[in-house]
Order: C-alpha cells, then sequence, then structure tokens
C-alpha cells in the first residue's frame, strides 16, 4: 500500500523503530524485497539511484515499483534517491515515485538550500501529478511528494562498491547549520553525514556519536543515515535512539546477489540453461538479507 515517507518513519522512530530503504536496479530485487516485508509486517522504502531513472528503462521500473507498492500488504513508498536533475525529478514523480531525495550537498549551504527550494517549486508548479496506466492522474498533490534532503558530504559512491578508508569521511554535517537549514530548505527529511562514508568501509566505521546527538538536538524531522551496509548492527539500533528513523542500504545487497549469481551460475547453466532457477535463487538472496535488515531496525 502506499505511505508518505515522513509519516512512515515517524511512526517507526513513534515505536522505536527505524525504516530500511535499499536501492533497486530492477523489478525482481525490488519483488524480494518487498515480499520481506510482506512476510515480517514492516514497511519498507525502495529507492532508484539517480544514473538509473535517468534512463528511460529507469522511469519505466519506477512505474513498476509504484504498481509493485500499491499491490504490497505494508506500506511501501518508492523514492528517487540523490538527485539533483530537476528535468529527472520531475519526470520520475510523474512516473510513480512519492518521494525524492534532492542532493545539494555537493554544493554550499545557501546553494543546497535554493535547490531543495527550487525542487518542491517545481512539484507546486506540477500539481503533483503522475500519469497511471489507464492515463488518468495518481491520487497525489505536489504537496504528497516528501522532499529529502542532505547537509554534509559523503564519501565514496552509493552506485558502487569501491572500498572507502573509514578515515576518508569528510564535510561532517555541522550541527550549528541544521535548524537554519531545515526551516529554509522545508526539507522532511534530513540526511546526515557522521562518518558514514558509500560503498564499502576500509576499516571499521568511525561514527560520529557526538555529532549525530548535536544533530539531532537541533531538529524534530527525521532523520537520515546513509552508508549503512557494513555498519554493525548495535550501532544502527543506537542511531534510532538519535532520531534517524531511515536507513539506507545499497551495497551489502547488490554484494549478496554478485555473490549468488557467481555461485550458482553453473550449476543453472549445466541444468538446462535454468535461467528461472536462477533467478530464483537471486530472489532468495536479496530477501534473505532485506528481511534481516527489516527486523533489526523495525522490531
Amino acid at each position: 500500500m502506499r505511505a508518505k515517507l515522513d509519516e512512515l518513519v515517524t511512526a517507526a522512530l513513534q515505536r522505536g523503530a527505524a525504516v530500511p530503504a535499499f536501492t533497486c536496479y530492477d523489478f525482481a530485487t525490488a519483488t524480494a524485497v518487498v515480499e520481506a516485508a510482506e512476510e515480517t509486517g514492516l514497511p519498507v522504502i525502495l529507492n532508484v539511484a539517480p544514473k538509473t531513472a535517468a534512463s528511460r528503462a529507469g522511469q519505466r521500473l519506477i512505474a513498476a515499483l509504484r504498481g509493485l507498492a500499491d499491490g504490497a500488504v505494508v506500506p511501501v513508498c518508492v523514492q528517487l534517491d540523490h538527485a539533483s536533475d530537476l528535468a529527472v525529478i520531475r519526470e520520475s514523480v510523474r512516473s510513480g515515485a512519492d518521494c525524492v531525495l534532492a542532493d545539494g550537498s555537493s554544493l554550499g549551504f545557501e546553494e543546497n538550500i535554493a535547490l531543495v527550494r527550487e525542487v518542491r517549486a517545481a512539484l507546486d508548479a506540477d500539481g503533483g501529478g503522475v500519469v497511471d496506466a489507464d492515463g488518468g492522474l495518481y491520487d497525489h498533490g505536489a504537496a504528497a511528494i516528501v522532499l529529502e534532503a542532505e547537509l554534509g558530504g559523503l564519501a565514496g559512491d552509493e552506485d558502487k562498491a569501491f572500498g572507502v578508508d573509514a578515515g576518508e569521511a569528510a564535510g561532517l554535517t555541522d550541527p550549528a547549520q541544521v535548524r537554519d537549514f531545515v526551516e529554509r530548505s522545508g526539507a522532511q527529511l534530513l540526511a546526515v553525514a557522521i562518518g558514514n562514508v558509500h560503498g564499502k568501509y576500509k576499516g571499521a566505521p568511525q561514527i560520529r556519536w557526538d555529532v549525530l546527538g548535536r544533530i539531532s538536538a537541533e531538529t524534530d524531522v527525521p532523520l537520515v543515515l546513509h552508508g549503512a551496509s557494513g555498519i554493525p548492527a548495535d550501532e544502527l539500533l543506537k542511531a534510532r535512539t538519535l532520531g534517524v528513523g531511515k536507513v539506507n542500504f545499497n551495497t551489502e545487497l547488490r554484494t549478496g546477489i554478485l555473490a549468488t549469481l557467481e555461485a550458482e551460475t553453473a550449476a543453472h547453466r549445466a541444468d538446462g540453461e535454468n535461467l528461472q532457477g536462477l533467478l530464483g535463487r537471486w530472489n532468495v538472496s536479496a530477501k534473505e538479507f532485506a528481511a534481516a535488515t527489516l527486523r533489526t531496525l523495525g522490531e
């Protein structure tokens, strides 16, 4: 069932939980993630990377994920992740994305605020219209499109698993800027940089809990932790107590799928080119990781 991201995450925080977001590059992975959510009875977020969304196939994927979310028996959000291209953002919302990370983290403070406000203005101008399969409009206006923003910078690339030294984490979120940024940008969720990085960590993650605590004291909007793959479960649980209601996963999901394909391909090739069986193993890998993560954060 469709759900608003801010309401979903706020409700999770109120019960002492957080909601995981998984980057889905294809429909098979997204189906496995939603099945895991349904089996655990917990809400989930399906992220689409900006490089994916920039293609025609990516827009078709967003539309398919919207249909998958609508048919789920648990709350599901479809989010365009790390986006700064206004044209891609607008097209993705029209295709079915119901939340967007308007990512100006590589910009200066004022420019970052301006980007988030520009995205909101563009969605307001569009009226939030999303064309469905019958040529009608999805029943949500611009105000229903939830905006996440990011303050501070994360090392690494969310689309790649290149190793990043924990000591390279740079551009920590400045707690002194948080209140002003949230109020002026209108961000409904805030992704923070507290020593987390995109991709694999080289060495143990060095999460700055002191910085997170100070950020949490400056705002009531739910906080988001990107680059969670590789952060120990007990630390993820600690983050929930400091206002982190959404946690993003990409690398661990992808590496698990690839490891399964490497291990299983030869056997399924020998078994009469059994592509369906191979995809089934792919599904199991994604589903197992998603289910374990959902239980860790949501129970």
